[in-house]
């Protein structure tokens, strides 16, 4: 069922070892392989957006109508994909969460208080002055996530 390449560019690459990992993470937690995991997995990997579970599997019932994917399973799948830290995500209070792959290089997030829209940003300015400061305040920063909410250029124009 996957419509991932098998040519051996980068990104077929980095799509076995995810895969590979999450049949591992799987058999950790006793639970089954399953083409409707995988497809989960594999739509988080080839979308760059930020998903809630229901607009994923409303994109997986669109792409897959015949496979039997409920929303129970997309819940659970990322549940389980978060607490391995291979998805992240951002939490949008009574409006619920918005899920991301987990392996992209690190990045911050700009997210409109209207839409809900996410832009990703990197600012390598940004970055070494919280090293700086976690430094001067003798913290040893594992890892972070900056979320800057405002209106976004669309919803302005509103």
């Amino acid at each position: 069922m996957s419509n991932i390449t098998t040519d051996f560019n980068d990104k077929t690459i980095e799509y076995k070892q995810l895969l590979d990992d999450f049949k591992q993470l799987l058999k950790k937690n006793n639970l089954k392989f399953t083409i409707q995991r995988e497809v989960i997995l594999e739509t988080l990997y080839n979308l760059d957006e930020h998903l809630t579970p229901e607009s994923l599997h409303n994109l997986i019932q669109k792409k897959f109508p015949d496979l039997n994917t409920g929303i129970a399973t997309v819940y659970r799948t990322l549940s389980l994909l978060e607490e391995s830290e291979m998805v992240t995500s951002l939490s949008f209070g009574a409006q619920g969460k918005k899920y991301e792959l987990g392996a992209k290089h690190h990045h911050d997030h700009f997210i409109c208080t209207i839409c809900g829209s996410i832009a990703e940003f990197v600012d390598e300015q940004i970055e070494e002055r919280q090293r700086k400061i976690a430094q001067e305040l003798g913290f040893d920063m594992k890892d972070h996530s900056m979320q800057i909410y405002g209106i976004c250029k669309n919803c302005q124009k509103i």
